[in-house]
């Protein structure tokens, strides 16, 4: 029982911490907590942002999406091939230039279709990476707090360092911070200019 008592009081603290509503009491407690006092601090953006709610959410969306899309993509194939397979059959039957003007205008339709569709593909892509952009800027200013707790000037990325401790390295608490900040973000941050 007391070994629970303690982990809901810790969490009550994490949690007060994250929120910004109690200040660490100094090097000792911000040690604690798993943030170094340090004057550079590293992160790993990537796993920032897949790891976070925000960067859960988004990837849910989009790989739902795309699941549209790749069905979309298959009924239409279905539908092209039949068409196709129906211009063949009646090739034998038709006047070449009558032919030639069906498998023109088939072309086109195909090569209009295929556009489209890649531009769907590159309108996800594109999405996801607004997403990217609009977490990092929600981001930022827990960023900043972890900083300033750490008593750091500079937070690098984690692959770009050559060597460090691994104790330099504050992505699980910033996740943690910026999760209990703005959650998913699917209402709490504004939407990156369109």
């Amino acid at each position: 029982m007391a070994r629970s008592r303690a982990h809901i009081v810790w969490g009550l603290v994490l949690a007060l911490l994250c929120a910004g509503l109690v200040a660490p009491a100094g090097p000792g407690a911000a040690q604690q907590l798993g943030l170094p006092q340090s004057a550079i601090l590293t992160i790993e953006t990537d796993r920032l942002f897949s790891q976070s709610a925000f960067g859960r959410r988004t990837a849910n969306e989009i790989e739902a999406d795309s699941a549209v899309l790749a069905a979309e993509n298959r009924r239409i194939e279905a539908e092209l091939m039949a068409e196709e397979q129906d211009l063949t059959t009646r090739r034998p039957e038709m006047e070449p230039e009558a032919f030639r003007t069906l498998a023109d205008a088939f072309d086109e339709k195909v090569q209009s279709i295929r556009r489209t569709q890649e531009s769907k593909t590159r309108a996800l892509s594109q999405r996801a990476d607004k997403a990217r952009v609009e977490f990092l800027r929600a981001a930022r200013p827990v960023l900043e707090a972890l900083m300033r707790e750490a008593g750091a000037g500079v937070i690098l990325e984690r692959s770009s360092v050559f060597l460090s401790a691994n104790a330099t390295d504050i992505t699980d608490l910033a996740i943690m911070r910026i999760d209990a900040a703005i959650g998913d973000g699917k209402s709490a941050t504004p939407e990156v200019d369109q």
